[in-house]
C-alpha cells in the first residue's frame, strides 16, 4: 500500500478499506484509516479516522479521533474528538475537547478535562494492569467528577 499524504501532513500508513474487514489488537504510529469494518482494539500515537463507511467495534485510544462512520466501544483521546454529521458513537468519550457537529447520534457519556486525561496518561505510564484487570472506565470518570466537584465546594466554601 502506498502512503498518502493528508493535509496535515501526516501519513496514512495503515488502512482497513471499505469491504474489508479486520479483527484483532491494532498498535499503530500515524494515521489509522478505517472505512471498512473493524472489531478489536486500537492505540494509536497519531490520528484514528473512521470513514463514512467505516464501523468499529472498539475501544480507541489516541491523540485525536475523527469518526464520519460508526463507533461501538469507548474513546479516550489525549487532544480531541471530532464527530462528523455522519457520525455515531455508542460509548463513553474522554477528552479534553469534542467537537460534534449537527446531526450526530452520540449514546454514552462524555468527560471532556485535561485533568481526566492527564490521569489516563499517568495510569498508563505506571504499566497499568491488562484491560481486563483495569477498573471501568465510568468508575474512574465517576470518581475524578467526584473529587472536582469536592474541590469545587471547597473552593466556593460550601458543603
Amino acid at each position: 500500500m502506498s502512503d498518502e499524504l493528508t493535509g496535515d501532513l501526516s501519513y496514512i500508513n495503515s488502512i482497513v478499506g471499505e469491504g474489508s474487514s479486520m479483527s484483532g489488537d491494532v498498535h499503530v504510529s500515524g494515521l489509522l484509516r478505517i472505512d471498512g469494518d473493524f472489531s478489536g482494539t486500537i492505540e494509536a500515537t497519531g490520528t484514528v479516522f473512521i470513514g463514512r463507511n467505516g464501523r468499529a467495534e472498539s475501544s480507541i485510544q489516541a491523540e485525536t479521533v475523527v469518526i464520519g462512520g460508526v463507533v461501538k466501544g469507548d474513546i479516550n483521546a489525549d487532544q480531541k474528538v471530532i464527530i462528523l454529521s455522519s457520525g455515531m458513537v455508542i460509548g463513553d468519550i474522554t477528552t479534553p475537547r469534542l467537537v460534534l457537529e449537527e446531526g450526530v447520534i452520540f449514546n454514552g457519556n462524555s468527560l471532556v478535562s485535561n485533568k481526566a486525561v492527564e490521569e489516563i496518561r499517568r495510569i498508563r505510564r505506571s504499566g497499568a494492569p491488562q484491560q481486563s484487570q483495569r477498573p471501568p472506565l465510568k468508575r474512574s470518570i465517576r470518581s475524578l467528577v467526584d473529587s472536582s466537584q469536592r474541590a469545587s465546594q471547597e473552593k466556593n466554601g460550601s458543603h
